[in-house]
């Protein structure tokens, strides 16, 4: 079958960061299932591990998680799906990834594909609706519903893939007043179309831009990016018991900046339930099954941002750079060998 990989850790205008590849037919096993892969999308950790983790010598290493196509097998213990069912999910760590014709996935992890997308517009929402949905709800712990004493959520860097997703989910599915902060025109533009009660610029201080706006704290604050410089800020605005989380790399931070207001800091990573097979691993499959509903209810709309052509080397290429660009609106995807 027809892969795409790399065998060394290269810059992405080395015509050998990413290759084109022929690998053996994978075959499914336990809980399996064997997908015909539609369409993929480019995330920033294809780029870092791209760059940082080079495969045993003599190896080919296969990137992509996010994938939504077509259950053609699967394996003897499976018991969610059957062959013919449209799925997407965002893959496993452990595992080869998804720029390859066929992959190999467990059932846990994958949801049914939202009947009113096309696989593209599909492929670009699973691992950042994952890292969203579990960071509001699992991390942040806010309360499903439209209680009213939720108080106001941040949302630092909202303006990429994670952001996108979570500012639809946090305000179609909570009481909470979303805040999102962007720079650009564009992006402003971009968030206030998906719901955001109020935007702000992280250029300013956060503190000088939420005080202009009537806001003394906030409770709840989704750092996505660049957290190492944003922290003192995020510290100055947290409410008292309030809860920070955060999902990217950042360089050191002082934690007891946020000990005087008793506030938490909490991780977000989405492969720890498949990399560690916890019990609860299940979820994630229901909670992409459970967001492509309200994707077909007209309540959550896709990410996809651009089709920047076939799952080839030569295009995966040009969406990576394009990621590591730190410039994107939306995801990148690529569909279709």
């Amino acid at each position: 079958m027809k892969a795409v990989g790399y065998r060394k850790c290269l810059p992405i205008d080395d015509p050998l960061s990413l290759v084109d590849l022929e690998l053996p037919e994978p075959v499914a096993q336990g809980r399996d299932l064997l997908v015909r892969v539609m369409a993929v999308s480019v995330n920033p950790v294809d780029t870092k591990v791209r760059r940082a983790v080079p495969p045993a010598d003599g190896e080919t290493r296969v990137l992509g998680y996010d994938a939504a196509g077509i259950v053609e097998a699967v394996g003897p213990q499976v018991t969610l799906f059957k062959p013919g069912d449209e799925v997407w999910y965002a893959g496993s760590r452990l595992r080869p990834g998804t720029n390859a014709e066929r992959h190999l996935v467990d059932e846990r992890i994958v949801g049914r594909k939202p009947r009113t997308l096309d696989f593209a517009q599909a492929a670009a929402m699973p691992l950042t609706t994952i890292t969203a949905w579990e960071a509001l709800f699992d991390r942040l712990q806010l309360r499903i519903g439209k209680p009213a004493d939720q108080g106001t959520l941040l949302i630092t860097g909202a303006a990429g893939g994670v952001g996108s997703i979570a500012v639809q989910l946090a305000r179609r599915l909570t009481g909470v007043r979303v805040v999102a902060t962007a720079s650009r025109p564009e992006t402003r533009a971009h968030l206030e179309a998906l719901g955001a009660d109020l935007v702000i610029d992280h250029t300013r201080p956060l503190s000088r831009e939420l005080q202009d706006a009537g806001i003394r704290w906030v409770e709840n604050i989704f750092s996505i990016t660049h957290t190492h410089q944003h922290f003192p800020e995020l510290a100055r605005v947290i409410a008292p018991q309030g809860r920070v989380c955060v999902i990217d790399d950042p360089e050191t931070i002082d934690v007891r900046l946020l000990k005087a207001r008793c506030a938490s800091l909490h991780w977000e990573a989405m492969f720890t339930r498949s990399s560690f097979e916890t019990a609860d691993m299940a979820a994630q499959g229901r909670l992409l099954t459970e967001t492509a509903g309200l994707i077909d209810a007209g309540l959550v709309r896709s990410t996809h941002g651009i089709t920047m052509g076939t799952i080839c080397a030569a295009d995966l290429r040009r969406a990576h750079a394009a990621v590591e660009s730190n410039r994107t609106i939306g995801k990148i995807v690529l569909a279709g060998f």
